[in-house]
């Protein structure tokens, strides 16, 4: 598996956020968002090949209960269904952090899904515009993930107009309003403390939670925490 980083912190976002956990970062995506946090997994995808022995091990090695595998798209990634096993066998919970576009028997305990909203689509690439939007809502896959594992649906708020996509999508899939949370896009302290005056009222009005992303406050865009 080509893997961009595995290293410990806290879960920064969701329903186990502030929970500490060692994350495990796959490189390569089917997507393209333009506001992407992690353009070294996607845009210029960058890492090392690591066997599942050795990233299950340097897991372990922190020993913490809590693993997030992450991306990039990880679902995606070669050996991943192996590595969740083996983490599975090893008491670990297990959450991915997925676009929801791929599904994979993966052992999983926590789905968290963020769903692509239209924003995200890099108008200024034809060629990767085109593929992203064809991509990134593929309701056959986000239902088979609703069905098969306990999810949150974690969505990139990046304007008060959004609001129309988002609701769109949870009336589609049926998708009980505790476990949507809604989430600003910025990669700035500044940036995201200023969309929460706004999506934190959408959240009380509608029954939805608000995601914080603790990693921005505590170290603003950073790799590796």
């Amino acid at each position: 598996m080509k893997i961009a980083e595995i290293f410990h912190s806290v879960q920064g976002e969701g329903k186990l956020a502030g929970a500490p956990s060692v994350f495990v970062r796959t490189s390569g995506c089917n997507l393209r968002c333009v506001w992407c946090d992690t353009p070294y997994t996607s845009w210029n995808p960058e890492g090392s090949e690591r066997s599942v022995d050795d990233i299950a091990n340097a897991v372990l090695g922190y020993k913490s209960k809590y693993v997030v595998v992450t991306g990039g798209e990880p679902m995606i990634a070669p050996g991943v269904v192996d590595l969740t096993q083996r983490l599975r066998a090893e008491g670990l919970h297990i959450t991915i952090e997925t676009a929801g576009t791929v599904t994979a028997d993966v052992a999983c305990d926590l789905m968290s899904i963020s769903p692509k909203l239209s924003h995200s689509t890099p108008v200024d690439d034809p060629r990767w515009a085109q593929v992203h939007e064809r991509t990134r809502l593929r309701y056959d896959v986000l239902e088979q993930l609703r069905d098969r594992y306990p999810c949150q649906w974690k969505f990139v708020v990046a304007a008060p107009g959004d609001m129309a996509e988002i609701e769109e999508v949870a009336k589609r899939l049926n998708l009980n309003p505790d476990d949507v949370l809604l989430m600003a896009e910025g990669r700035s302290p500044e940036a995201i403390a200023a969309k929460a005056q706004w999506i934190v009222p959408l959240c009380l009005d509608r029954g939805y939670r608000y995601s914080p992303r603790i990693h921005v406050d505590i170290w603003g865009d950073k790799r590796g925490v």
